[in-house]
């Protein structure tokens, strides 16, 4: 699997010759203006929830890519009556199989509502269980006992956490998330793009370090191997 980061809590995954991207926040967002959107390809689009820093670029990219949606019903039906392939409308705790694994939603601990201000559903997250890896891309939560169910239910390689702090987790909680969920290897997302949300990354990492986890801060364009 290869994971690029292209700023705030968006990501493209590729595996099992699939593309997948998450939450896609990349134009209106200063931080990464040197990502050229036009030429993210995508088959598949996952949304945590519908606030505008994480579905500004769906429909530009939806359009021109043809990809199918993965997200709760609200968020995926608001997109569809914008004419994107609203395919794979979830709720809490549903599973669908695709090409390249099985994609769960889970609970997010968090608000949602669409750019116009239309009802978004609840906020969610996913865990993805494929033959390269499972991977939990957590969207915008709180620290939650939900997550530890996930451990229990899961055996996941990664965690994608939102260490922010303001609107999410910050580092302390998202640490503890880390641990209840069963990773040892975390890709902070949801930090620095607003003054709200900026961290100290020597105090992070420090923080990750003494707690046992590989913390991973991605600069916007890096590319990782999970």
């Amino acid at each position: 699997m290869e994971l690029t980061y292209y700023g705030h809590a968006s990501f493209g995954l590729q595996v099992a010759g699939s593309r997948l991207l998450f939450d896609p926040f990349i134009s209106p967002n200063p931080l990464a203006k040197d990502i050229k959107v036009d030429d993210i390809e995508a088959d598949y689009i996952l949304l945590s929830h519908g606030h505008g820093d994480h579905v500004a670029d769906v429909e530009a990219i939806g359009k021109r890519t043809g990809a199918e949606l993965v997200a709760i019903a609200e968020v995926a039906g608001w997109f569809g009556q914008k004419g994107l392939k609203a395919t794979y409308q979830m709720n809490i705790g549903g599973r669908v199989q695709l090409p390249f694994g099985s994609v769960k939603m889970v609970a997010a601990l968090h608000s949602s509502s669409l750019p116009d201000g239309s009802y978004g559903g609840l906020a969610a997250g996913f865990v993805l269980e494929t033959a390269e890896g499972n991977v939990y891309f957590a969207g915008d939560t709180a620290l939650t006992y939900d997550l530890k169910l996930l451990g229990e239910q899961h055996k996941l390689d990664v965690a994608l956490l939102p260490i922010g702090d303001n609107y999410t987790m910050g580092i302390d909680d998202a640490l503890t998330a880390a641990k209840w969920v069963g990773v040892k290897k975390v890709i902070g997302m949801h930090f620095d793009t607003f003054p709200v949300i900026k961290i100290d990354h020597a105090e992070a990492l420090r923080k990750a370090e003494a707690a046992g986890i590989e913390l991973i801060l991605p600069t916007i364009g890096q590319q990782i191997n999970l």
